[in-house]
Protein backbone atom coordinates (compact mmCIF):
# COMPACT_ATOMS: atom_id res chain seq x y z
CA UNK A 1 0.00 0.00 0.00
CA UNK A 2 1.55 2.81 -0.70
CA UNK A 3 1.27 6.07 1.36
CA UNK A 4 1.04 9.92 0.13
CA UNK A 5 3.28 12.16 1.95
CA UNK A 6 1.97 14.92 1.09
CA UNK A 7 -1.68 13.77 2.58
CA UNK A 8 0.08 13.18 5.67
CA UNK A 9 0.93 16.19 6.28
CA UNK A 10 -2.10 18.28 5.67
CA UNK A 11 -3.41 15.82 8.31
CA UNK A 12 -0.96 15.58 10.65
CA UNK A 13 -1.07 19.96 10.15
CA UNK A 14 -4.96 20.04 10.51
CA UNK A 15 -4.33 17.89 13.68
CA UNK A 16 -1.93 20.33 15.29
CA UNK A 17 -4.36 23.04 15.05
CA UNK A 18 -6.97 21.05 16.72
CA UNK A 19 -4.77 20.00 19.45
CA UNK A 20 -5.11 24.02 20.80
CA UNK A 21 -8.73 22.80 21.94
CA UNK A 22 -7.78 19.59 23.76
CA UNK A 23 -8.37 21.11 27.01
CA UNK A 24 -6.65 17.89 29.12
CA UNK A 25 -3.72 18.25 26.62
CA UNK A 26 -2.78 21.38 26.80
CA UNK A 27 -2.88 21.14 30.36
CA UNK A 28 -0.46 18.34 30.82
CA UNK A 29 1.69 20.16 28.76
CA UNK A 30 1.80 23.29 30.69
CA UNK A 31 1.93 20.67 33.71
CA UNK A 32 5.18 19.64 32.48
CA UNK A 33 6.52 23.08 30.86
CA UNK A 34 5.77 24.31 34.75
CA UNK A 35 7.90 21.54 36.86
CA UNK A 36 11.01 22.13 33.82
CA UNK A 37 10.97 25.55 33.61
CA UNK A 38 11.31 25.83 37.70
CA UNK A 39 12.68 22.38 38.47
CA UNK A 40 15.59 24.27 41.02
CA UNK A 41 12.87 25.90 42.72
CA UNK A 42 10.57 22.68 42.82
CA UNK A 43 13.56 20.45 43.47
CA UNK A 44 13.37 21.00 47.14
CA UNK A 45 9.87 20.21 47.70
CA UNK A 46 9.88 17.68 45.22
CA UNK A 47 12.67 15.68 47.12
CA UNK A 48 11.31 16.09 50.41
CA UNK A 49 8.22 13.90 49.05
CA UNK A 50 10.81 11.37 47.91
CA UNK A 51 12.79 11.39 51.08
CA UNK A 52 11.92 13.88 53.47
CA UNK A 53 15.87 12.88 55.59
CA UNK A 54 17.55 14.64 52.95
CA UNK A 55 15.53 18.16 53.99
CA UNK A 56 16.38 18.03 57.23
CA UNK A 57 19.84 20.26 57.24
CA UNK A 58 17.87 23.02 55.14
CA UNK A 59 15.63 23.58 57.61
CA UNK A 60 16.82 26.51 59.93
CA UNK A 61 13.83 25.84 62.14
CA UNK A 62 13.41 25.63 66.13
CA UNK A 63 11.19 22.33 66.55
CA UNK A 64 9.60 22.26 70.26
CA UNK A 65 10.05 18.66 71.09
CA UNK A 66 8.90 17.47 74.83
CA UNK A 67 10.94 15.13 76.98
CA UNK A 68 9.46 12.80 79.45
CA UNK A 69 10.31 10.13 81.80
CA UNK A 70 13.78 9.32 83.24
CA UNK A 71 16.24 12.14 83.37
CA UNK A 72 19.42 10.78 81.32
CA UNK A 73 22.16 12.05 79.44
CA UNK A 74 20.08 12.09 76.75
CA UNK A 75 18.58 15.24 77.86
CA UNK A 76 21.86 17.37 77.74
CA UNK A 77 22.60 16.29 74.34
CA UNK A 78 18.55 17.18 72.77
CA UNK A 79 19.19 20.37 74.76
CA UNK A 80 22.47 21.10 73.23
CA UNK A 81 20.88 20.85 70.17
CA UNK A 82 20.32 24.11 68.40
CA UNK A 83 17.68 22.91 66.19
CA UNK A 84 15.17 21.52 69.07
CA UNK A 85 13.59 23.14 72.05
CA UNK A 86 13.43 20.79 74.65
CA UNK A 87 10.28 20.55 77.56
CA UNK A 88 10.03 18.42 80.06
CA UNK A 89 6.81 17.01 80.76
CA UNK A 90 4.79 13.97 81.43
CA UNK A 91 3.89 11.27 79.08
CA UNK A 92 0.18 11.90 78.98
CA UNK A 93 0.04 15.85 78.49
CA UNK A 94 2.94 16.13 76.20
CA UNK A 95 1.24 13.07 73.68
CA UNK A 96 -2.13 15.43 74.17
CA UNK A 97 0.03 18.34 72.74
CA UNK A 98 1.39 16.94 70.12
CA UNK A 99 -1.68 15.40 68.57
CA UNK A 100 -2.34 19.21 68.76
CA UNK A 101 0.55 20.42 67.04
CA UNK A 102 1.54 21.94 69.78
CA UNK A 103 4.94 20.09 69.72
CA UNK A 104 6.51 18.23 66.49
CA UNK A 105 7.55 15.19 69.00
CA UNK A 106 7.80 13.95 72.22
CA UNK A 107 10.56 11.81 73.34
CA UNK A 108 10.08 9.10 75.78
CA UNK A 109 13.14 7.25 78.08
CA UNK A 110 11.86 4.64 80.72
CA UNK A 111 13.46 4.66 83.86
CA UNK A 112 16.44 3.60 85.08
CA UNK A 113 17.55 3.09 81.14
CA UNK A 114 21.33 4.17 81.92
CA UNK A 115 22.11 1.59 84.30
CA UNK A 116 20.42 -1.37 82.88
CA UNK A 117 22.00 -4.17 81.27
CA UNK A 118 19.53 -4.51 79.00
CA UNK A 119 19.23 -2.46 75.40
CA UNK A 120 17.88 0.41 75.70
CA UNK A 121 14.76 1.99 74.07
CA UNK A 122 13.63 5.17 73.19
CA UNK A 123 10.50 5.90 72.24
CA UNK A 124 9.75 8.84 69.92
CA UNK A 125 6.13 9.69 69.24
CA UNK A 126 5.50 11.90 65.73
CA UNK A 127 2.89 12.88 63.64
CA UNK A 128 1.75 10.12 61.04
CA UNK A 129 1.89 10.91 57.29
CA UNK A 130 4.09 14.70 57.95
CA UNK A 131 6.14 16.23 56.27
CA UNK A 132 8.03 18.14 59.15
CA UNK A 133 7.69 15.01 61.13
CA UNK A 134 9.92 13.79 58.70
CA UNK A 135 12.62 16.47 59.36
CA UNK A 136 12.08 16.23 62.80
CA UNK A 137 12.62 12.31 62.85
CA UNK A 138 15.92 13.49 60.68
CA UNK A 139 17.27 15.96 63.30
CA UNK A 140 15.94 13.33 66.12
CA UNK A 141 18.69 10.78 64.48
CA UNK A 142 21.13 12.37 64.74
CA UNK A 143 20.77 13.31 68.24
CA UNK A 144 20.32 9.69 68.93
CA UNK A 145 23.51 8.47 66.52
CA UNK A 146 25.95 10.54 68.39
CA UNK A 147 24.11 9.13 71.98
CA UNK A 148 24.42 5.74 71.26
CA UNK A 149 28.12 6.07 69.74
CA UNK A 150 28.91 7.48 73.28
CA UNK A 151 27.09 4.40 74.96
CA UNK A 152 28.29 1.93 73.15
CA UNK A 153 32.23 3.18 73.95
CA UNK A 154 30.80 3.32 77.94
CA UNK A 155 30.06 -0.13 77.95
CA UNK A 156 32.63 -0.93 75.53
CA UNK A 157 34.12 -3.35 78.64
CA UNK A 158 30.83 -5.15 78.42
CA UNK A 159 31.66 -7.03 75.11
CA UNK A 160 32.64 -10.60 75.18
CA UNK A 161 33.86 -10.46 71.64
CA UNK A 162 35.68 -8.07 69.91
CA UNK A 163 33.25 -6.35 67.00
CA UNK A 164 34.55 -5.90 63.31
CA UNK A 165 35.33 -2.30 62.50
CA UNK A 166 33.45 -1.05 59.21
CA UNK A 167 34.79 1.95 57.31
CA UNK A 168 32.23 3.41 55.69
CA UNK A 169 32.80 5.56 52.43
CA UNK A 170 31.91 9.33 52.91
CA UNK A 171 28.34 10.50 52.06
CA UNK A 172 27.54 12.70 49.63
CA UNK A 173 25.26 15.06 51.25
CA UNK A 174 23.90 15.47 47.51
CA UNK A 175 23.05 12.25 46.94
CA UNK A 176 19.68 12.37 47.27
CA UNK A 177 19.08 15.16 44.90
CA UNK A 178 21.30 13.32 42.35
CA UNK A 179 19.28 10.35 42.36
CA UNK A 180 16.15 12.44 42.59
CA UNK A 181 17.09 14.29 39.36
CA UNK A 182 18.50 11.53 37.62
CA UNK A 183 16.34 9.00 38.74
CA UNK A 184 12.77 10.48 38.58
CA UNK A 185 12.93 13.99 37.52
CA UNK A 186 14.46 13.41 34.22
CA UNK A 187 12.67 9.65 33.42
CA UNK A 188 9.30 11.05 34.28
CA UNK A 189 9.61 14.83 31.66
CA UNK A 190 10.82 12.63 28.95
CA UNK A 191 8.81 9.39 29.47
CA UNK A 192 5.63 11.67 29.60
CA UNK A 193 5.19 12.51 25.92
CA UNK A 194 5.75 9.59 25.28
CA UNK A 195 2.83 8.28 27.00
CA UNK A 196 0.56 11.32 26.32
CA UNK A 197 0.99 10.88 22.31
CA UNK A 198 -0.15 7.26 22.75
CA UNK A 199 -3.45 7.97 24.12
CA UNK A 200 -3.28 11.15 22.14
CA UNK A 201 -3.53 9.13 18.88
CA UNK A 202 -6.25 7.13 19.94
CA UNK A 203 -8.40 10.38 20.36
CA UNK A 204 -7.15 11.34 17.00
CA UNK A 205 -8.66 8.46 15.09
CA UNK A 206 -11.50 7.31 17.21
CA UNK A 207 -12.76 11.04 16.97
CA UNK A 208 -13.32 10.34 12.85
CA UNK A 209 -15.66 7.57 13.86
CA UNK A 210 -18.13 8.72 16.86
CA UNK A 211 -17.67 12.28 15.16
CA UNK A 212 -19.33 10.38 11.70
CA UNK A 213 -16.62 12.39 9.98
CA UNK A 214 -14.84 9.12 8.54
CA UNK A 215 -17.24 8.82 4.75
CA UNK A 216 -16.73 12.39 4.73
CA UNK A 217 -12.82 11.70 4.74
CA UNK A 218 -12.86 8.53 2.82
CA UNK A 219 -14.62 11.21 -0.18
CA UNK A 220 -11.61 12.83 -0.24
CA UNK A 221 -8.46 11.98 -2.46
CA UNK A 222 -7.09 11.21 1.41
CA UNK A 223 -7.04 7.80 2.23
CA UNK A 224 -7.96 5.98 5.39
CA UNK A 225 -4.38 4.92 5.52
CA UNK A 226 -2.73 8.62 4.87
CA UNK A 227 -5.14 9.52 7.67
CA UNK A 228 -3.50 6.98 10.28
CA UNK A 229 -0.33 8.39 8.92
CA UNK A 230 -1.02 11.90 9.51
CA UNK A 231 -2.14 11.56 12.69
CA UNK A 232 0.60 8.88 13.43
CA UNK A 233 3.22 11.96 12.14
CA UNK A 234 1.17 14.36 14.73
CA UNK A 235 1.71 12.63 17.53
CA UNK A 236 5.24 11.40 17.32
CA UNK A 237 6.51 15.16 16.29
CA UNK A 238 5.36 16.21 19.46
CA UNK A 239 7.48 13.75 21.44
CA UNK A 240 10.88 15.06 20.98
CA UNK A 241 9.75 18.21 20.56
CA UNK A 242 8.55 18.43 23.68
CA UNK A 243 11.24 16.11 25.25
CA UNK A 244 13.75 18.54 24.00
CA UNK A 245 12.20 21.67 25.08
CA UNK A 246 11.83 19.87 28.30
CA UNK A 247 15.94 18.86 29.17
CA UNK A 248 16.92 22.12 27.69
CA UNK A 249 14.51 24.19 30.30
CA UNK A 250 16.39 21.59 32.88
CA UNK A 251 19.78 22.54 31.55
CA UNK A 252 19.17 26.21 31.93
CA UNK A 253 18.21 25.76 35.52
CA UNK A 254 21.32 24.36 35.80
CA UNK A 255 21.19 20.87 35.85
CA UNK A 256 23.19 18.46 33.55
CA UNK A 257 21.88 16.16 30.97
CA UNK A 258 24.51 14.40 28.85
CA UNK A 259 23.83 12.49 25.43
CA UNK A 260 21.05 15.01 24.53
CA UNK A 261 20.51 13.80 21.20
CA UNK A 262 21.15 10.11 22.08
CA UNK A 263 18.07 10.65 24.36
CA UNK A 264 15.99 12.10 21.83
CA UNK A 265 16.50 9.14 19.78
CA UNK A 266 15.67 6.55 22.48
CA UNK A 267 12.67 8.42 23.54
CA UNK A 268 11.56 8.51 20.13
CA UNK A 269 11.85 5.34 19.13
CA UNK A 270 9.95 4.25 22.77
CA UNK A 271 6.92 6.70 21.42
CA UNK A 272 6.83 5.78 18.17
CA UNK A 273 6.59 2.17 19.37
CA UNK A 274 3.74 3.48 21.77
CA UNK A 275 2.26 5.38 19.34
CA UNK A 276 1.94 2.45 16.90
CA UNK A 277 0.10 0.13 19.35
CA UNK A 278 -2.26 2.97 20.54
CA UNK A 279 -2.69 3.10 16.40
CA UNK A 280 -3.91 -0.46 15.69
CA UNK A 281 -6.39 -0.51 18.74
CA UNK A 282 -7.92 2.69 17.74
CA UNK A 283 -8.49 1.34 14.74
CA UNK A 284 -9.56 -2.02 16.16
CA UNK A 285 -12.07 -0.88 18.44
CA UNK A 286 -13.02 2.83 16.73
CA UNK A 287 -14.56 3.73 20.11
CA UNK A 288 -12.04 5.80 22.77
CA UNK A 289 -13.30 4.05 25.90
CA UNK A 290 -12.30 0.43 25.01
CA UNK A 291 -8.92 1.60 22.83
CA UNK A 292 -7.87 3.26 25.85
CA UNK A 293 -8.45 0.54 28.09
CA UNK A 294 -6.53 -1.52 25.98
CA UNK A 295 -3.93 1.05 25.11
CA UNK A 296 -3.31 0.69 29.59
CA UNK A 297 -3.06 -2.52 29.32
CA UNK A 298 -0.80 -2.99 26.81
CA UNK A 299 1.09 -0.14 28.26
CA UNK A 300 1.76 -1.62 31.44
CA UNK A 301 2.94 -4.90 30.05
CA UNK A 302 5.30 -3.65 27.61
CA UNK A 303 6.93 -1.55 30.49
CA UNK A 304 7.13 -3.98 33.43
CA UNK A 305 8.34 -6.26 29.94
CA UNK A 306 10.98 -4.16 29.27
CA UNK A 307 12.16 -2.89 32.80
CA UNK A 308 12.82 -6.34 33.91
CA UNK A 309 15.93 -6.28 30.93
CA UNK A 310 18.84 -5.14 32.74
CA UNK A 311 19.38 -2.70 29.47
CA UNK A 312 16.28 -0.87 28.78
CA UNK A 313 15.48 2.48 27.56
CA UNK A 314 14.98 3.82 31.16
CA UNK A 315 18.03 2.95 32.65
CA UNK A 316 19.78 3.73 29.32
CA UNK A 317 18.28 7.66 29.35
CA UNK A 318 19.48 7.95 32.86
CA UNK A 319 23.50 6.73 31.82
CA UNK A 320 22.82 8.89 29.14
CA UNK A 321 21.85 11.96 31.13
CA UNK A 322 24.51 11.42 33.77
CA UNK A 323 27.11 10.47 30.61
CA UNK A 324 28.26 7.19 32.55
CA UNK A 325 27.85 4.80 28.98
CA UNK A 326 29.25 5.34 25.51
CA UNK A 327 28.05 4.08 22.01
CA UNK A 328 26.79 0.62 23.91
CA UNK A 329 23.58 2.38 24.25
CA UNK A 330 23.16 1.24 20.00
CA UNK A 331 22.81 -2.17 21.34
CA UNK A 332 19.07 -1.31 22.37
CA UNK A 333 18.33 1.50 20.21
CA UNK A 334 18.68 -0.17 16.82
CA UNK A 335 16.72 -3.76 17.80
CA UNK A 336 13.89 -1.29 18.93
CA UNK A 337 14.17 0.36 15.42
CA UNK A 338 13.51 -2.81 13.85
CA UNK A 339 10.88 -3.89 16.16
CA UNK A 340 9.17 -0.06 15.40
CA UNK A 341 9.97 -0.84 11.42
CA UNK A 342 7.92 -3.82 12.11
CA UNK A 343 5.25 -2.55 13.81
CA UNK A 344 4.72 0.30 10.46
CA UNK A 345 4.24 -2.00 7.99
CA UNK A 346 1.79 -3.77 10.11
CA UNK A 347 -0.30 -0.63 10.63
CA UNK A 348 0.32 0.09 6.95
CA UNK A 349 -1.57 -3.24 5.84
CA UNK A 350 -3.87 -3.34 8.86
CA UNK A 351 -5.22 -0.15 7.75
CA UNK A 352 -5.29 -1.03 3.93
CA UNK A 353 -7.53 -3.98 4.91
CA UNK A 354 -9.64 -1.65 7.35
CA UNK A 355 -9.81 0.67 4.36
CA UNK A 356 -11.44 -2.16 1.92
CA UNK A 357 -14.01 -2.69 4.47
CA UNK A 358 -15.38 0.93 4.60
Amino acid sequence: MRINSRNCRLVAKKEFKGLINEKTIVLALLLQLFIAMFSSFLLVGLASMYNPDAMSKYSKMKYPIAYAGETSHLYVKLMEDPNLIVYPMELSPAVSALSERQLAAVVWVPRNMEETMNPMKVTIYLIENDIQSGIVSAKLKSVLTDYETELRDARSDRLTAMPVEMRMPATNPAGDFYEFVYGVLIPLLVFMPAIISGALIIDMITEESQNKTLETLMSTPVSFTDMVWGKILAAFLLVPLQAGTWMILLILNGIYIGGFIEILMHISIVAFILILIAATFAMRYRERTNAQFMFSIATVVVLVFALSIPMNSGNIIVRLATGSIGTEHMIVLLPMLAVAMGLSYFVTMYSSRLAQKL
